[in-house]
């Protein structure tokens, strides 16, 4: 009888063993150098210079003659939709296109009223990477919305002028800033 609660014992053991981590349901954002939770909401001080930079943008903007054909940042476009994994992707494809299209800007008055906004949105970017670079590399690609996403991000560039660009980014600034880097820094917890 004792013979047989050890081999009960011992293949328990060893089943455990093999098993590999539980997963739980929390956010895993406590990568070494990952701190993309400390973006669910901004300062006040961080919202305003924001805000500052897209009424300039939407100012400069008015006073151009341009006409896009269409929006590579559809409204529908809520990274809820995505599974939790594919969320930080999409965000780091929409923020490394609005840095872009930012640096681009050429009138210098701009150029000042973005500085803020643009050495934010880098620090947030570096903190996506930081974040994404701890990751596990194995994972699966990207298929299905995302993929769409990222295609569409991806040629928007070749597809439109630097006005429209301009446009679309501003426009979906303010998304990016509450929406979707808050839904990305709660994890698990964005539903």
């Amino acid at each position: 009888m004792a013979a047989a609660w050890i081999l009960v014992l011992g293949t328990a053991v060893l089943g455990l063993t093999t098993a590999g981590p539980v997963p739980t349901s929390k956010p895993n954002t406590t990568w070494r150098g990952c701190h993309i939770g400390t973006f669910k909401s901004l300062s006040p001080q961080e919202v305003e210079t924001f805000k500052k930079a897209k009424d300039a943008l939407e100012n400069s903007l008015s006073q151009i003659n341009w006409s896009c054909s269409s929006r590579f940042f559809p409204r529908p476009w809520d990274l809820r939709q995505l599974q939790v994994w594919e969320r930080p992707v999409a965000l780091e494809a929409e923020l490394a296109l609005t840095l872009k299209v930012l640096e681009a800007v050429t009138n210098e008055a701009l150029r000042d009223v973005l500085d803020q906004p643009l050495h934010t949105l880098r620090h947030i970017q570096s903190q996506l990477q930081a974040c994404g670079s701890a990751q596990p590399t194995a994972g699966p690609m990207p298929r299905g919305r995302l993929r769409n996403w990222l295609h569409r991000l991806q040629k928007a560039p070749k597809k439109e002028s630097p006005g429209c660009l301009e446009a679309s980014v501003t426009f979906n600034l303010f998304r990016l800033l509450t929406r979707d880097l808050k839904c990305v820094a709660s994890g698990h917890l964005c539903v």
